[in-house]
């Protein structure tokens, strides 16, 4: 098909670059010119593993393009994806303003018959509500339909090509053919259901991830306490068909653009609906409070913070992604600030972002991990970044003012720990290296 993509961000870009990868005719449209320009020139402005590569080679083979003349792509394609962002209202609900500004100007656009495809999340209804814009804005006939998406930064280009399924939120039944022929290059598992069900299952989607995150971390807290090992609950919990291994690794919390924004969304739709979501609610604080516990366990093992040396590993708020939305590491930055640390930071990808978003003469930026550790009086690690776990640990010794490490991603075994020396403290995990642990930790 000829597609036109409106929005360059993560879903926009991945979904174009992805939709021209198996033979598609993808314009990709932004009003942003610096952004066009920059991808025009094969500069991605997110970092995604694969995606310049990939840009390259579909813009070099035709079946790419770039432009910020959004009439001109509508006028080409048959088929146009709004993927422009929906971020949170301070009340948490979505922002639909860039999703109603795409759907006017489509309107006003349409030279023939197109199919509105919405990418972006969005809350039930909001399909309609594209309709009626689009209405108000052409004599064309068209439909709109919703094709949510379910990719995660840092494997996005694979979650496109080879993702689960594909849901088809589909009201006019003779679109469900052309829709799924054109998804079969990705997969054959395709559900068609109404429109309004697709646009919940993006919500209810995450929600439950969300609830996993949550609820193996609060697993972790009393393992803690009772001396279990978190990593070997999650492991047997995992080996249940009906639980499933995903999404069960305890840690300081879930970050990004995706889930803290539809938790909240869906808590809000609930809400306008007389309908009171407890248990979200209840995911949605344990997910702020979990990553206080990297907080609370140097204060255990250095006492007061102030003036106290702390190196940070990682910035973003997973790995493989520059992404900083939401991420662990601010409140906790801005926690030690407040405490007054001095703090060392160090991110393969993230510093820059970071640093447009908080910049005090408390940080100094670090050039590797080591640089981070040198000097520190303990190191907190928030990223499981591949380059962290090839750290050789008994190193840390030999650099650091006190050998303490707290690891808020579990990502070191404890035969990695053993015999470093290293005053190594995890998340819902025994004391791995078998010294007397501070009276805080052990209650």
């Amino acid at each position: 098909m000829d597609i036109a993509v409106i929005g360059t961000g993560y879903v926009g870009l991945v979904s174009g670059v992805c939709f021209a990868e198996v033979g598609n005719n993808v314009i990709c449209v932004d009003h942003d010119e610096q952004k066009i320009e920059k991808l025009q020139n094969l500069i991605s402005p997110i970092y995604e593993p694969g995606i310049e590569q990939l840009m390259e080679k579909n813009l070099n083979a035709g079946r790419l393009a770039f432009t910020a003349d959004l009439a001109q792509a509508i006028s080409q394609s048959e088929l146009i994806i709004i993927a422009v962002g929906t971020p949170s209202l301070p009340n948490g609900e979505a922002n639909l303003a860039y999703i109603e500004q795409a759907a006017m100007e489509i309107g006003k656009a349409m030279n023939s018959y197109k199919i509105i495809a919405t990418k972006s999340t969005v809350p039930v209804g909001t399909n309609e509500h594209i309709q009626m814009i689009i209405a108000m804005n052409t004599l064309q006939s068209f439909d709109v339909v919703s094709i949510p998406e379910f990719l995660r930064e840092g494997s996005a280009i694979d979650d496109t090509l080879h993702p689960d399924r594909i849901v088809l939120g589909i009201e006019n039944p003779s679109l469900a053919a052309p829709l799924t022929e054109l998804h079969r290059s990705f997969t054959d598992q395709i559900f068609v259901t109404s429109i309004r069900s697709a646009e919940m299952i993006k919500y209810a989607s995450n929600a439950f991830l969300a609830t996993k995150i949550s609820f193996i971390n609060e697993i972790s807290n009393i393992c803690e306490k009772v001396g279990a090992d978190v990593t070997e609950v999650a492991k047997g919990m995992g080996q249940d068909k009906r639980i499933g291994s995903s999404f069960l690794s305890a840690g300081i919390g879930y970050g990004g653009s995706c889930f803290p924004k539809d938790t909240d969304a869906l808590i809000q739709i609930a809400g306008n609906v007389d309908y009171e979501f407890q248990l979200l609610k209840s995911v949605v604080e344990v997910n702020k409070s979990q990553r206080y516990k990297v907080i609370s366990k140097l204060e255990a093992s250095l006492g007061p913070l102030s003036g106290k040396s702390v190196g940070i590993w990682g910035l973003s708020f997973k790995p493989n992604t520059d992404d900083i939305r939401y991420a662990p590491s601010i409140e906790i930055v801005e926690t030690l600030i407040r405490a007054g640390a001095r703090l060392k930071l160090y991110d393969p990808i993230a510093m820059e972002k970071f640093k447009e978003r908080i910049d005090h003469p408390a940080i100094q930026w670090c050039e590797n991990a080591l640089e981070a550790a040198t000097g520190s009086d303990a190191i907190c690690l928030l990223t499981d970044w591949e380059e962290f776990k090839a750290v050789p640990l008994s190193q840390l010794i030999f650099v650091m003012e006190q050998p303490i490490l707290i690891d808020g991603r579990n990502v070191f075994s404890k035969e990695q720990v053993q015999g470093t020396g290293l005053k190594y403290y995890s998340v819902g995990r025994p004391d791995l290296i078998g010294a007397s642990r501070p009276k805080a930790l052990a209650r």
